[in-house]
């Protein structure tokens, strides 16, 4: 009598709530090491051996590292299971008729090439690695139902990557879950979309730990504190290498509260239409004030930014509205109503006239003048990078000088994941959701602020120059 050979089997946890899942759209893993390549391979070994010669499954990954391993442990379970494989086409013949073919993805036309196929999965390795989720997303053109196989599209990744900050979004991953869960995203058209989140962490993968006990020491040793943290736990809020690597929720983001009257109100603008604006309203503290509820000390001088207005399509990171100059101009007005504001500061490319009106003088009546536009220091003089780090980290006392309410959501998705450009990194890469970035270094440059040495007199600024430019403004009371 011959005897069956277990294969493979899912753990108990993540895998086995993968095996069962039957949401299209599946982001599974986030950690390192929690059995992810294993769990989509023996999924797609048990549905094909389902619908046999129906089934059709692609693996896509946008550099030829990320699916070796995938491919080296594909020939342990399909080869054993009596799969042909094809090394000079990628491609997997299954026992049962099915094909999985391992293809490259990398831009919306390389998902293009595979319209008119009767692709019923697909799986994207390492989907932190890619910047912008366009070549992802068109891949719902390709994967269509054959012989009644549900379609299903999984992405897998770890945090970190120039794709974290759309993954994070779009799965709600901060915090990290502890458990499945389904988001949803509504669509254009009114439908609503359903996304199943697995979480998967290297405590979920009993096999690798029993296998190689000393790999989560390892781990300690990849990079700093952030990274170490972020591929441990899954912590998708923890940023290797940040730009501002000052940033702290628990420093700079307080909860909404009344405003005094007598603070000083401005707003800053940074344009986008294709790309989305970022507008921000800011207040500046006449004194010392103890927050009222959480009782952080809001230090005079220091800059609060009380309500933004991101034009951002929801669920879709750093794509625009799309909206007029005009539109914009009185969807500002009418979030100022019964408020004075000040001044307000904006992209100085808003006022260029490139044979018509600028963007600045469209803007249905509300006024701006060109911001400070210097990004890194020149000739001495202070750029807008190292005036926000100069408010974030603080005074001589470690309180920070910039604030925003925990009501900017935009503002605090996209500045603490920011990324050093890697060709010139005194500046940040402007590939990434930079917007919100922008506009406030633009407000900032309009308040001067250079912290004070630990002995000097606190009651009138150290930066004499800067000094004399706010002075010479009428704005001496800010400090």
């Amino acid at each position: 009598m011959l005897q069956r050979i277990k294969v493979w089997a899912p753990q108990v946890g993540p895998q086995k709530a993968l095996i069962d899942c039957p949401v299209a759209e599946v982001f599974f893993g986030g950690a390192r090491g929690g059995g992810k390549t294993d769990g989509v391979l023996g999924k797609w070994a048990i549905k094909e051996k389902r619908y046999g010669k129906a089934f059709n499954a692609i693996m896509f990954r946008r550099t030829t590292v990320s699916s070796e391993d995938a491919i080296e442990r594909s020939k342990q379970i399909f080869g054993s299971l009596g799969g042909k494989y094809n090394e000079s086409k990628l491609i997997w013949r299954m026992p049962n008729g099915g094909k999985v073919s391992f293809a490259y993805l990398d831009s919306t036309s390389d998902a293009e090439q595979y319209q008119g196929r009767n692709v019923t999965d697909a799986w994207v390795e390492e989907a932190g690695q890619y910047p912008d989720p366009a070549p992802i997303e068109r891949l719902f053109g390709v994967l269509r139902s054959a012989q009644g196989v549900p379609v299903q599209l999984i992405l897998t990744a770890n945090p970190g990557g120039s794709g974290q900050q759309w993954i994070r979004e779009r799965y709600n991953l901060v915090p990290f879950p502890r458990g499945p869960q389904v988001v949803t995203r509504t669509l254009e058209d009114g439908s609503v979309h359903h996304m199943a989140v697995i979480p998967s962490r290297i405590t979920d993968n009993r096999i690798l730990l029993e296998g190689d006990p000393k790999y989560l020491s390892r781990l300690q040793m990849v990079g700093g504190k952030a990274l170490v943290k972020a591929w441990l736990d899954g912590d998708w809020s923890a940023i290797e290498g940040a730009f501002f690597d000052e940033w702290s929720e628990a420093r700079h983001v307080i909860p909404p509260f009344e405003i005094p009257e007598q603070w000083l109100r401005f707003r800053s603008g940074d344009w986008g239409s294709a790309k989305p604006f970022s507008i921000g309203w800011w207040a500046i503290a006449s004194d010392d004030t103890k927050h009222p509820t959480s009782g952080v000390i809001i230090p005079r001088g220091a800059m609060v930014r009380y309500r933004e207005w991101y034009g951002c399509q929801p669920g879709r990171p750093n794509t625009g509205l799309k909206l007029t100059a005009e539109e914009v101009g009185e969807g500002i007005k009418s979030r100022e109503v019964k408020e004075t504001v000040q001044y307000g500061v904006l992209d100085p490319a808003a006022f260029s006239q490139d044979g018509g009106p600028s963007i600045a003088s469209r803007m249905a009546g509300v006024l701006f003048r060109p911001a400070d536009n210097k990004r890194v220091s020149q000739r001495g003089a202070m750029g807008g990078w190292d005036m926000m780090r100069q408010r974030l980290k603080g005074d001589a006392d470690g309180r920070a000088m910039a604030f925003c309410f925990s009501t900017c959501r935009d503002s605090i998705r996209t500045i603490p994941i920011l990324q050093h450009d890697e060709k010139r990194p005194e500046d940040l890469d402007t590939d990434m959701e930079d917007h919100a970035a922008d506009e406030w270094r633009y407000a900032m440059m309009s308040r001067p602020w250079v912290a004070p040495a630990a002995t000097a007199d606190k009651t009138r600024p150290t930066d004499y120059r800067a000094a004399a430019s706010i002075q010479a403004a009428g704005d001496w009371q800010t400090y």
